[in-house]
């Protein structure tokens, strides 16, 4: 397949129950919410889940996990520097030929975009990725719960019993997320993002949390339930992104009394005219 040639939009709800979507380090670790309670995933972390499922694709990834590398680089530039015809454009200074053979060597940069700026090198190169995304945030304010942990055995051998107390661990009860995001084939056209790249991402969004459990998200605590995939019939657009992602509605229904289950919540997608629209 040729370069990404018009524009696509697309929009995810997922659910959360009894798990920790995404912890806010600066609030040990607890769940993020913004002020008025409303839950919130951040952008990087949704990244971080499409290049994981990417790689299990078997797709050559930049911006690898520490648990999940697969090309023993301990970091970033011992990455790029693994490269030899990265290297040779790095000796030539030329950034338009770095990050031509960055994108072509690597899905998540010609997708979301890297720069390329380490110590010690003479270039620094930044490359604009076509795909950009929003934080996901709860239809509803969540509901958390936090309890302490315990541990039954001593981590190092002394006299005497250690404490049993290790610390908190914080959970969402149930919420209901909601993320959008679009994909600009002008800057595809800059990175050489494909049709068929774009394939792989709905893909890879669609079974964003297969092999992704871990203790704060233990496996069916988090389940996308709908992903609306948009394709417009131009490079610019027949919508704004804007009006495209309102036509995604996710409200609770008026009998429910608290949102419980995804039951609990209507899932409407309006239809603008002219415009494809894919429902996963």
């Amino acid at each position: 397949m040729g370069t990404l040639q018009n524009k696509i939009d697309f929009g995810v709800v997922f659910t959360v129950r009894m798990a920790n979507p995404n912890g806010d380090p600066l609030n040990g670790n607890q769940p993020r919410v913004d002020y008025d309670g409303y839950g919130e995933v951040s952008d990087v972390c949704i990244k971080r889940k499409i290049r994981n499922r990417l790689q299990d694709m078997g797709e050559r990834i930049f911006v690898q996990s520490d648990e999940r590398k697969d090309d023993g680089c301990k970091s970033l530039k011992d990455r790029a520097d693994s490269c030899e015809t990265l290297q040779d454009a790095k000796k030539k200074k030329d950034a338009d030929l770095f990050a031509n053979i960055a994108c072509e060597q690597w899905i998540d940069v010609r997708s979301f975009g890297q720069v390329f700026a380490f110590k010690g090198d003479p270039l620094s190169v930044g490359v604009r990725g076509p795909v950009s995304l929003q934080t996901a945030v709860s239809v509803q304010p969540v509901e958390m719960s936090s309890m302490q942990i315990t541990k039954s055995v001593n981590s190092v051998t002394g006299d005497k019993k250690s404490s049993d107390t290790m610390g908190m661990k914080h959970r969402v009860d149930f919420g209901v997320y909601v993320f959008y995001g679009s994909i600009n084939p002008q800057l595809a056209e800059k990175t050489g993002f494909s049709e068929e790249d774009s394939e792989k991402v709905k893909q890879a969004i669609c079974t964003l949390f297969e092999n992704d459990c871990s203790s704060a998200r233990p496996d069916g605590s988090m389940e996308i339930q709908k992903v609306c995939w948009w394709k417009h019939n131009c490079k610019s657009g027949q919508y704004s992104s804007a009006k495209v992602h309102s036509c995604l509605k996710v409200v609770l229904k008026e009998e429910a009394k608290s949102g419980r289950s995804i039951e609990d919540y209507d899932i409407r997608v309006e239809h603008l005219d002219g415009l494809e629209m894919e429902e996963l």
